[in-house]
């Protein structure tokens, strides 16, 4: 199968890439390491709202929220040239591609000029709180309550996992506020700046080491939130939180296709056992894309499939672990401290780079953010293969 696109979508592409051309700001100004999913240093702020002003944030945006009004199969190809050379759209993913969109949809005007807008043109970075020690792939069973006294919401409970928190301005926190209702109907949204009273943030390091530090629990002990920053309606959390979640998963597979690319193209295999796996792992890429490909004209036509979706996400992220692994092997000892990754490049899609064995670490991410393995196992046999619950 060859894929194309018409003249109106290859003038689409050719608009951004003269763009970043002309835009793309030179590597001796972006010094300054990107040191957690929320920090921006000034170069990559500068870099955010040019994209911002020009509508290139997020193509799919309204003009007034960084964008322009770009179709699904529009914004399938700026995610793939962004791929093509291996850049970030953003440093603070979580702010512009859930919170914010988040906030288009389902806050107020109020909410979107002092938050949305913000967060898009890098003015504030933004975390995401939902996952708890007792909620992560059950996010339903969150504990954190919000109990109402006056014009405030009352806040108490934790938080885990959550990327960036440390260096974050403001969170978007999942909360229960009705105790006795369904647990799926219980729950509601709040924007809390990390700076309010009661509000602690403790950040951690991951299996990658001390130096990879995004990570945080976040604890939440009597910390007051104006009831104007409740996004959406009371109890009405879990729309909102779905809706983000969609939103993250929906050209998400096409982020794994692209790393897997890249890793394809780094690794060079040594014996024939070697290159067995290395044609595997090309072909899962081929079947990804093809896949992937179909999900997006089934979007364009307005069709909605979220087992075609986990089908991908699932093939994408443990195709990813697949490769990091088999690279890692056969790389041997060099995979530890290989010098092709060890230096520092400002606009990698991943914003940190390392040896095989850290790229084999993060892989393992993959295949919990965004929906576990076993979630979307879950999913497509119930959604896509009719099977009853287990």
């Amino acid at each position: 199968m060859q894929l194309s696109f018409g003249p109106e979508i290859e003038a689409f592409r050719a608009e951004f890439s003269a763009f970043l051309d002309a835009h793309l700001p030179p590597a001796e100004t972006t010094h300054e390491r990107i040191s957690s999913s929320a920090y921006l240093p000034d170069w990559a702020r500068r870099w955010q709202r040019t994209m911002f002003d020009h509508g290139w944030l997020q193509p799919g945006n309204a003009p007034e929220f960084g964008g322009r009004n770009a179709g699904i199969v529009e914004q399938f190809v700026y995610f793939e040239e962004l791929g093509r050379r291996r850049l970030a759209q953003t440093f603070n993913p979580q702010g512009v591609g859930i919170i914010a969109a988040s906030l288009i949809a389902f806050g107020t005007p109020e909410q979107q000029r002092k938050w949305a807008i913000p967060i898009l043109r890098a003015e504030i970075t933004a975390a995401l709180g939902m996952s708890e020690p007792g909620a992560g792939s059950d996010l339903a069973s969150l504990r954190t309550r919000a109990v109402r006294d006056g014009d405030d919401f009352v806040v108490n409970g934790q938080k885990v996992w959550t990327s960036g928190a440390h260096h974050a301005d403001v969170m978007f926190v999942l909360v229960r506020t009705d105790p006795d209702a369904p647990k799926h109907k219980g729950i509601s949204a709040l924007m809390i700046p990390t700076d309010t009273p009661g509000v602690t943030r403790r950040p951690f390091p991951s299996a990658c080491g001390e130096n990879d530090v995004d990570f945080n629990e976040v604890f939440f002990v009597d910390a007051r939130v104006p009831s104007g920053n409740l996004v959406g309606p009371l109890h009405g959390g879990w729309k909102v939180a779905h809706g983000s979640l969609g939103y993250e998963r929906t050209l998400l597979w096409l982020s794994y296709a692209e790393r897997l690319q890249e890793y394809i193209e780094d690794w060079r295999p040594i014996t024939a056992l070697d290159r067995d796996s290395y044609a595997r792992l090309v072909m899962d890429n081929h079947a990804l894309r093809l896949l992937g490909s179909q999900a997006i004209a089934a979007a364009a036509r307005g069709e909605v499939d979220d087992g075609r979706t986990s089908v991908l996400k699932l093939l994408g992220s443990e195709a990813a672990q697949a490769i990091g692994g088999a690279a890692l092997q056969s790389a041997g000892g060099a995979g530890l401290l290989d010098p092709t990754f060890t230096g520092y490049q400002p606009w990698h899609q991943d914003h940190y780079t390392g040896s095989w064995f850290d790229r084999y670490l993060r892989s393992f991410a993959g295949t919990i953010a965004g929906g576990t393995s076993e979630i979307q196992r879950n999913v497509i046999a119930q959604r896509a293969l009719g099977l009853p619950r287990g």
